[in-house]
């Protein structure tokens, strides 16, 4: 039996998911089937509260749709798992959040993994591309999500040309939150994963369904969405042991202690 494409460890409340697929770390059928299981997992398992997505070697993140395979047979529209391609991008009531480290080339479908992401560190050498247009293809999940992450101007270039961005100009357009050299990359996202573990994770869950659900409602009916509690997972947080601990803590002088209940 073949080992797995995906590596996953758990540090406290965080969990590791690392894409192992040599040469490039593509993606085929099967490998985004296993990485849809793992992040529903994940997202059903209340003491796992952060997830931190990278790839192994250090030349490539991830090319996105694995070619070969397609060559051999998986189909552009075949099954790919609960969560779609990559496993995050459609996974339903998908409210923790997630760190994406960007340890080398990053483009097509591997761009589109990481636009699924809520913080995006990268490596000093990484390297951005949506090169769909070369091969008469669409990039369709970044068609949508780019071009709401940076500027128009900037998203479409990068569509209509498939031009690359270092890592750099990447973190200048806003798509990518720091930059650092490639043997601290990932002290520094399990440093930034620990950060938000340590948090409540009841309002992370409330923050996720808002920014979600708000992107295509009006800002007075979102807002009065929120007050009214009609989201799921703010109605949660305003009755739970922890928005009761958050104020505790505070007239106490201390630090709360989050249990997510």
């Amino acid at each position: 039996m073949s080992e797995s494409p995906i590596k996953t460890r758990v540090t406290g409340h965080v969990l590791e998911v690392t894409l192992d697929r040599p040469k490039a770390n593509a993606i085929d059928l099967a490998t985004s089937r296993i990485m849809g299981d793992v992040f529903r997992d994940f997202r059903d398992t209340p003491d796992l509260r952060v997830a931190l997505v990278t790839a192994a070697g250090e030349k490539f993140f991830c090319p996105g749709w694995d070619l070969k395979a397609a060559a051999d047979g998986d189909a552009v529209d075949g099954d790919y798992g609960v969560g779609g391609f990559g496993g995050l991008q459609e996974l339903p009531h998908f409210n923790k959040p997630v760190i994406c480290a960007v340890n080398g080339i990053c483009f097509g479908g591997g761009l589109e993994l990481a636009l699924s992401c809520d913080i995006i560190l990268a490596a000093e050498h990484a390297s951005f591309a949506l090169p769909e247009i070369r091969s008469g293809t669409v990039a369709d999940a970044a068609s949508i999500k780019l071009p709401k992450r940076i500027p128009y101007h900037i998203a479409m270039e990068m569509l209509f040309t498939g031009r690359w961005l270092e890592a750099d100009e990447a973190a200048r357009w806003g798509f990518v939150n720091q930059v650092h050299p490639a043997d601290q990359l990932m002290e520094k996202a399990r440093e930034m994963a620990q950060l938000i573990a340590s948090g409540p994770p009841l309002v992370y869950a409330a923050i996720k369904e808002v920014v979600r659900e708000a992107e295509d409602m009006k800002f007075q009916d979102a807002l009065n969405k929120i007050t009214k509690s009609q989201f799921k997972t703010v109605e949660t947080l305003y009755t739970s042991e922890d928005q009761l601990e958050g104020a505790r803590a505070f007239a106490e002088k201390r630090d709360p202690v989050w249990k997510g209940k």
